[in-house]
């Protein structure tokens, strides 16, 4: 009887151990998850438009702008969160996304449409592009800015830099903006950049 209870306290010790390991690889898995990193416009954007079509199979796109965030730096043309927005020219209709890589700061992770809005066409010095236009990413589009804003930037180091991708009635092609400043309203300084082709187009001043 008392070999039989000793070998039963054995089994159940070796289960124990064995198991252990396990639990503690699960801990440290989870430990060690990445924190999250700023992405790109492009990852963003199509995230977004693949959701963006349930609106309708013609959507166009009227804007994508970065967010910037608290939790989450930004860097070099890569943003925490991204905004689109979305047109159809059939259903007269437009929705607001956004794809984010953290929940907070009123914000959900990953892509969260906005509420279905009525779309009467182009107004002002804005008009909806298809979205195979959009061929340069984020950040070489922020590259492009810096190199020709070295001298700007000497005297202005850190200012915070947004990014704004529209199509204006000035260019050909729909252009990154990226502006330095809290907001492009207040923003004194700002790189046109062909979404196109990537070149150059003007500053702002």
């Amino acid at each position: 009887m008392k070999r039989a209870a000793i070998l039963f306290l054995s089994a159940v010790f070796l289960m124990t151990s064995c198991s252990t390991p396990s639990t503690k690889t699960a801990q440290t898995k989870k430990a060690k998850e990445p924190d999250p990193e700023p992405v790109g416009a492009m990852k963003a954007f199509y995230r977004m438009y693949q959701l963006g079509r349930t609106l309708s199979p013609d959507i166009d796109v009227l804007k994508l702008e970065s967010i910037s965030l608290n939790s989450v730096a930004s860097k070099d043309g890569l943003y925490p969160a991204w905004r689109a927005y979305f047109v159809s020219p059939s259903k007269r209709a437009g929705k607001a996304f956004t794809y984010s890589v953290i929940e907070g700061e009123g914000l959900y992770k990953d892509v969260f449409g906005g509420h279905e809005e009525s779309y009467s066409g182009p107004r002002g010095q804005t008009a909806p592009f298809p979205h195979l236009a959009l061929k340069i990413d984020s950040d070489a589009a922020y590259q492009t800015a810096v190199e020709k804003s070295e001298a700007f930037l000497k005297k202005n180091p850190d200012l915070p830099v947004f990014m704004v991708l529209e199509k204006v009635k000035e260019f050909g092609n729909p252009v990154w903006r990226v502006y330095w400043g809290a907001s492009m309203a207040t923003s004194s300084y700002s790189i046109y950049v062909d979404a196109s082709t990537g070149h150059y187009l003007k500053t702002m001043r």
